[in-house]
């Protein structure tokens, strides 16, 4: 079989490998459709410290079980599947309150273990989520960025009068973007951004207002209607952009962070204490697959927005330079296996 093999930063290679067998508890997946995630990008280009080489990239990914292992039922064979690619031991700390995500044994496929870049990958069967025949093949493989909002927006609970502002109208935003309008039914919801192209693709996904914040700060633009937000999703994942949060908030408001820059950011105690803000950190999902399907078999969500390219595997190095570098296009991008 072929797989994408980052075999250290910068060299990517469509390597011949044997099929995989499947091991106990296990299943093989023949796959047939995978999205290209930042992360994947970090890894090609050497920015992700927990990658070790050589790696099969791809955490999001949607296929058939062709093969079982021991103990998985015959029955599962022709299953058509998406993969959570969160592998959690089930017994320490972070897993006995609800977050394998954070798991002290984490292992998340694509990263630590070969993903799904692959024409096959063999995942533990419990990561093997069944997917409705009603859902189409291209909204199955988009589950997976859809899990992030699902894990931003089910620490913060939204509600209908909150006014949400989200910076960065990139996939993580606009998959949040589309959970805080379509099922929390939020009743504002603000995207700033500085690709007009981007705030173009916001307003397509929901948003109520859209602010380009390279042409004015955005703590004037806000303050000139008198708004403060309740809500705040950092999807950019700039460090200077916590403080400006913090300052921009809504006394109890809440601000969620989704970056892994380990750049220090500056923040002012007094300005968390004094509005008693609540902070949030959001990594990966916590179980959050049952949530998206439900979400995509009552149509509250629409992953066709998020679209835009989509590729042959065998062009994966052409799909991965247009993904970071047309950024006022390009927003999912594909890849297409078997």
């Amino acid at each position: 079989m072929k797989s994408v093999v980052i075999e250290q930063p910068n060299q990517l290679t469509l390597a011949e490998r044997p099929l995989p067998q499947p091991a106990a508890g296990e299943v093989r997946v023949k796959v047939k459709l995978a999205g290209i995630c930042g992360s994947d990008s970090h890894i090609y280009r050497g920015h992700n410290p927990f990658a070790k080489y050589p790696r099969v990239i791809g955490h999001e990914f949607y296929g058939l079980i062709d093969a079982v292992g021991e103990g998985v039922s015959a029955e599962r064979i022709g299953e058509r599947v998406v993969v959570d690619p969160v592998i959690s031991c089930g017994h320490c700390y972070p897993c006995s309150v609800g977050k394998p995500n954070v798991c002290n044994e984490l292992v998340v496929l694509g990263v630590h273990r070969d993903g799904g870049f692959s024409e096959y990958a063999t995942v533990p069967a419990r990561n093997a989520w069944a997917v409705p025949a009603a859902i189409p093949d291209e909204n199955a493989v988009m589950i997976e960025p859809f899990t992030i909002a699902a894990n931003v927006t089910g620490q913060v609970k939204p509600a209908e009068k909150d006014i949400a502002l989200i910076y960065g109208a990139g996939p993580m935003g606009l998959t949040t973007l589309q959970a805080l309008k379509n099922v929390y039914n939020v009743q504002q919801v603000i995207v700033a951004d500085r690709i007009e192209e981007r705030l173009v693709m916001a307003q397509r996904n929901g948003a109520d207002w859209v602010i380009n914040n390279s042409q004015q700060p955005l703590a004037e633009t806000l303050a000139e209607k008198g708004i403060k937000p309740t809500l705040i999703v950092d999807a950019a994942c700039q460090p200077s952009i916590l403080q400006e949060a913090i300052t921009l908030a809504s006394p109890a408001a809440r601000i969620v962070i989704m970056g892994f820059s380990s750049e220090p950011s500056q923040i002012i105690q007094q300005g968390i204490t004094g509005k008693e803000l609540s902070i949030f950190s959001s990594r990966l999902n916590a179980g959050k697959f049952p949530v998206v399907i439900d979400w995509l078999a009552r149509a509250l969500i629409d992953p066709t927005k998020l679209v835009t390219h989509k590729f042959d595997y065998q062009h994966v190095t052409d799909a991965i330079e247009l993904f970071e570098k047309d950024q006022r296009h390009c927003c999912k991008v594909l890849l297409t296996f078997n």
